[in-house]
């Protein structure tokens, strides 16, 4: 492994984290914080997810394209604009990062590391909003490479801040996010037998993606 490839796996594993920092540990204050006012706590934890997709995007996207997501290294890897050498060690550093992200947001709020979440998502207009959700993600960034590059820190945090609220899922849209955040019984949780179906529907929606935006943002690489 080269020196270069070590240091985009590093800003991957870094970024993906501090993403489920700000999810799962956005989550616990806010649920804290809201006197059981679940929308204002769903409020300030898609703010927070938001307000952490500009910064790591920003900072780490010259290393390694900021994917943070294997959803989007899948699309960039399938449309030729990401190595295919490079796939799987991304996809796997995601998954690690977003698993210690998750522990450390539970050792800063002081709860048990090792927890399974037992929070139920499930049922179809769940699945259908992850198909939605995910090309969603993957359509706000193709049309920032084609349109404005380097506003593409924003529109995914607002896109991700945004959905939130318009997807009946709350918008995971990445399938190492999901994974992760079975780990965590706190407010962002997802009950691990619900992981897989989840995850199939992102895939879904990243095949939805390929077969529409090439077609779409021509100029897209």
């Amino acid at each position: 492994m080269t020196p270069e490839m070590r240091r985009k796996l590093l800003a991957e594993f870094i970024g993906t984290a501090f993403l489920l920092i700000g999810v799962v540990g956005s989550g616990i204050m806010a649920e804290a914080l809201s006197g059981g006012n679940a929308g204002l706590a769903l409020l300030a934890n898609a703010v927070a997810t938001g307000c952490i997709l500009y910064g790591i995007i920003t900072t780490l996207g010259p290393i390694s394209g900021a994917h943070f997501n294997p959803a989007v290294t899948l699309y960039f890897t399938f449309t030729g604009a990401h190595a295919k050498s490079e796939a799987l060690p991304y996809i796997v550093i995601q998954i690690l990062g977003g698993i210690a992200g998750v522990w450390l947001a539970h050792l800063m709020f002081d709860l048990p590391i090792l927890q399974a979440s037992t929070t139920a998502r499930s049922g179809v207009n769940l699945w259908a909003s992850e198909v939605i959700a995910t090309f969603g993600l993957l359509f706000v960034i193709l049309g920032g490479l084609a349109a404005r590059p380097e506003a593409i820190p924003a529109l995914v945090g607002f896109y991700i801040t945004g959905a939130y609220w318009f997807t009946s899922s709350t918008s995971f849209a990445n399938p190492a996010v999901t994974i992760a955040r079975g780990f965590s019984n706190t407010f962002a949780g997802i009950t691990p037998a619900h992981v897989p179906m989840f995850i199939v529907m992102q895939i879904v929606g990243v095949g939805l993606a390929l077969l529409v935006l090439p077609r779409l943002f021509k100029s897209a690489t």
